[in-house]
């Protein structure tokens, strides 16, 4: 079954209730999505002015004023290119934006400034699974989950990635498994797609004709 989702994306600002993008796949019909799931904390600028501002950029993001934001988080990366938190931050803005590429070089710098930084990981995971480089998506997701082994939203989109894109059924089987693991709760979305995807694995091979 063909199935259109969207990438359930997370990011530090999950904390201050700003959803990074639409959570979980989604079959058809449609029926309510799985929920994001909150990653590891990014990290934050140092203690001083630089911390202040960054704490002024998420305000900002909280009340809606995307385009000041930017420019501050801008300034901030231009001052501590060697922070991940506020060049993860930007990348979201810029994802949402609409502005890919500018998203992608963001989070490729927060990931060089802390290759812990799972949610970033994941974001560019998304973002290159958009764009339908499949290569890289795919080793993103792996990235986020060595930082992060049981961050849950990492598992479901590699899942998703094996099954939808890749075409590798047995490893989104493993992948969704885990989802459910980590999430905290059985999934009915996701089960159900365990459960199709185990009912198209070829039976087993007999050996001299006795079953096994």
């Amino acid at each position: 079954m063909k199935r259109r989702y969207a990438e359930a994306c997370t990011s530090a600002l999950l904390a201050l209730g700003l959803a990074a993008c639409a959570g979980g796949p989604a079959p058809r019909p449609q029926p309510p999505a799985p929920p994001v799931q909150k990653a590891a904390p990014v990290s934050a600028p140092s203690p001083g002015k630089a911390e202040q501002r960054y704490q002024e950029a998420l305000a900002l993001l909280k009340n809606g004023q995307r385009k000041p934001a930017q420019e501050l988080l801008l300034a901030l990366t231009r001052e501590h290119p060697e922070l991940s938190g506020p060049w993860t931050t930007l990348g979201i803005t810029q994802a949402q934006g609409k502005q890919r590429d500018a998203a992608i070089a963001s989070f490729t710098r927060a990931v060089a400034a802390n290759p812990r930084n799972a949610a970033a990981h994941n974001w560019l995971g998304s973002l290159h699974r958009e764009s339908g480089n499949f290569a890289a998506a795919e080793q993103a997701y792996l990235k986020a989950l060595a930082a992060q082994p049981d961050y849950a939203a990492a598992h479901l989109n590699l899942a998703i990635l094996y099954d939808v894109s890749l075409k590798r059924p047995q490893q989104a089987l493993s992948y969704y498994r885990s989802y459910q693991q980590f999430k905290g709760g059985e999934n009915l979305i996701v089960s159900a797609w365990i459960k199709e995807l185990e009912a198209a694995q070829p039976p087993p091979v007999s050996v001299a004709g006795v079953q096994p």
